[in-house]
């Protein structure tokens, strides 16, 4: 799963992903139904940047949920759920990130660890975006992020890591020429070379501590 993430360095995108500039603070602990940028094709078929509610609000509902469901949307399934598989065929997009956390269970107790990119400017999550109307003068425009099973290195610290997408499969993943079976091989784990983990403060485990002091690296129990 993944849970929390970061996007410290929001300048990048526009260069990154051949956007227009997205009016985004420095972020170091993105949470669940916070906005966040995601990048994704208009109506002419450029790509371009949008912020938007974490945690999916399918179209089709009635009224939003409470909580922070479908934050979430496993890879293996999203041509099975009905929260996702309408998603899947028409609105995809990529989710900007320097890295992610995750947290490991040892003697019951959990500590986190902050995951970040190795060899990329920054991280590309593959995911999905949707428009649900509560009225008809209102929208709320919402996505998740992929997952897949974990990489040999994400696998020490969580069973599941987020789909890393790499710039050469941007286009594959965003445009709708690509054969959904094309689309559906992106969904695996990233080589964990791209990838470094360390353990971070317990900071991070509040939503409301967003610092460069949540990335900082904090020694192994």
């Amino acid at each position: 799963m993944c849970g929390r993430y970061t996007l410290t360095k929001p300048e990048l995108l526009p260069d990154l992903f051949e956007i227009s500039e997205v009016n985004f603070p420095p972020r170091f602990n993105i949470a669940p139904t916070q906005p966040a940028p995601v990048v994704r094709l208009d109506t002419a078929g450029d790509r371009e940047g949008a912020v938007m509610r974490w945690g999916l609000l399918p179209h089709w509902m009635k009224e939003p949920p409470t909580g922070t469901q479908l934050i979430n949307a496993r890879a293996e399934s999203l041509t099975e759920k009905p929260a996702f598989r309408d998603a899947f065929r028409r609105r995809r997009c990529l989710v900007p990130a320097d890295g992610f956390y995750e947290w490991r269970s040892t003697n019951g107790r959990k500590r986190p660890y902050y995951v970040r990119s190795r060899g990329l400017p920054m991280l590309a999550f593959a995911g999905l975006w949707e428009t649900f109307r509560p009225s008809e003068d209102e929208e709320i425009e919402s996505f998740t992020i992929i997952t897949c099973p974990a990489n040999e290195l994400v696998r020490r610290i969580h069973p599941r890591m987020p789909v890393v997408l790499t710039p050469e499969d941007y286009d594959l993943w965003l445009h709708e020429g690509a054969h959904p079976e094309i689309r559906q091989r992106l969904l695996s784990p990233c080589p964990p070379e791209l990838l470094e983990a360390f353990p971070v403060s317990l900071r991070v485990n509040n939503p409301r501590n967003d610092s460069p002091e949540c990335i900082q690296p904090a020694p192994e129990d």
